[in-house]
């Protein structure tokens, strides 16, 4: 009996080198029978390394879509057909366990990445409140009417040319003078500029 089995593996074994052989040549019914015989276990070798069935059968669909294109590449004096496409299966779904733990690694640092720091109110509140008074006394040793044309058009959200008309000043002096008073405010505030 035993005998007989390994005739009947030797016997298949060297049929599906031979439609490999037809499948490098192009030949679409040799590759029916490459599929028919190597399908399954190739399923079954990428389901036991990929776990999730429905990875496991694009790991499979991939495996045979390189066996249609690489099929030129088997060579037996190597190892046998079957042997051949069972090393790609299990090398292909290897590499799909090794791309989705990098990318859960990738998604669970991008995580804490985008976990907001707590602040701490108190502080916030205080920096904002001395900002404030910084900006007040910088704002103070402007000119009248830089101090103006600053506020107008900075605090109260005026065109240039809606705070001329406001200040009774030609456009081109409030330019001027707004470009004066943020120079001024810069450099009372340490602004680097």
């Amino acid at each position: 009996m035993l005998g007989r089995t390994s005739s009947k593996d030797a016997e298949a074994q060297a049929t599906l080198e031979s439609h490999l052989h037809q499948v490098a040549l192009g030949d679409r019914e040799a590759f029916d029978e490459v599929y028919r015989q190597l399908a399954g276990p190739i399923l079954g070798m990428a389901r036991r390394v990929v776990r999730d069935p429905a990875q496991a059968e694009e790991v499979a669909q991939e495996v045979l879509v390189e066996i249609w294109r690489t099929a030129s590449r088997f060579d037996p004096a190597r190892g046998s057909a079957r042997a051949w496409a069972l090393t790609m299966a299990h090398a292909r779904a290897v590499d799909r366990v090794r791309s989705a733990d990098a990318a859960a690694r990738r998604d669970t640092r991008a995580a804490a990445l985008m976990v907001e720091i707590p602040f701490d109110e108190v502080v916030e509140t205080v920096e904002a409140q001395l900002d404030r008074q910084r900006v007040r006394h910088c704002l103070e040793a402007l000119t009248e009417l830089q101090r103006q044309s600053v506020t107008l058009a900075y605090y109260g959200g005026y065109t240039y040319a809606q705070v001329a008309h406001l200040l009774n000043t030609p456009l081109g002096t409030v330019k001027t003078r707004l470009r004066d008073g943020l120079a001024r405010l810069r450099d009372c505030l340490g602004v680097a500029a």
